[in-house]
């Protein structure tokens, strides 16, 4: 059974593709950990299917009639009843340039045709289990790893010390921790953070960034660079160890 905070609630997913046999295998697969699996074969009856059953996510092909599965992708963000559900792409088209704007355009997370039905499975519960544990704790605190940011007295700290940080740090901050784990387009936190201001250039969100992992020391690694994309927050990777058993200096 997927792991859920309510079992008794079975989790509810929209798979989206025109290829029935994939729609089946896909569905199948789901359903058989407790998910409860709704269908659609085009874009239009996936933002009518999201509108109307809600479902806590939707595996989502790109090349689809009518509507574009990165068009179906852009319209779930827009709309603030669909804005927080999770979305995997799940399509043949694996050049880098449709996985970056995939993910630019607020995907979860990016499988490649063919698939492995049982890595599929893997995905779509980690997307699932990172929707159900928001990092919002009581009193307007916000926690992500090894740093608390304190809304009512807007107070930063990282690994227990405090963090003097401007407006607009403190306001980046928690943009990308509330969007924990993921990716954040340059274009995405120009609007969410600074209203897009006319004047206000794209390179100016690298060099807050920059600004903010020197300020947050060790902690600045949560602040993961996506080639090419924009920013994600979660936890770094462990270095690596080389042939000696000694870590390797991230770089």
């Amino acid at each position: 059974m997927p792991d859920s905070i309510n079992p008794a609630v079975p989790q509810r997913i929209l798979v989206v593709d025109d290829e029935p046999d994939i729609t089946a295998l896909v569905a199948y697969h789901l359903a058989k950990e407790g998910y409860r699996v709704t269908t659609a074969g085009t874009g239009a009856d996936a933002l009518r299917s999201a509108r109307e059953e809600r479902p806590d996510m939707v595996v989502l092909d790109l090349m689809l009639p009518g509507h574009s599965g990165f068009e179906v992708l852009a319209e779930l963000r827009r709309r603030d009843e669909t804005r927080d559900v999770g979305v995997l792409l799940l399509t043949a088209r694996k050049d880098e340039p449709d996985r970056i704007k995939g993910l630019s355009l607020g995907a979860d997370d990016y499988l490649a045709k063919p698939f492995s039905p049982k890595e599929l499975v893997l995905r779509v519960g980690a997307i699932l289990r990172r929707l159900a544990a928001p990092p919002v704790a009581a009193g307007g605190r916000l926690v992500g790893g090894p740093i608390v940011l304190d809304r009512t007295a807007h107070r930063i700290t990282a690994d227990g010390k405090e963090v003097d940080l401007t407006a607009t740090e403190f306001k980046l901050l928690e943009r990308l921790i509330e969007r924990r784990d993921r990716v954040q387009s340059r274009s995405q936190l120009l609007e969410s953070v600074w209203q897009a201001q006319p004047d206000i250039q794209t390179r100016t969100v690298d060099m807050h960034v920059q600004r903010l992992r020197t300020k947050l020391g060790a902690s600045g690694d949560w602040i993961e660079t996506v080639r090419a994309v924009g920013y994600r927050f979660r936890e770094p990777a462990a270095p690596a160890r080389s042939s000696t058993g000694t870590r390797r200096r991230r770089t």
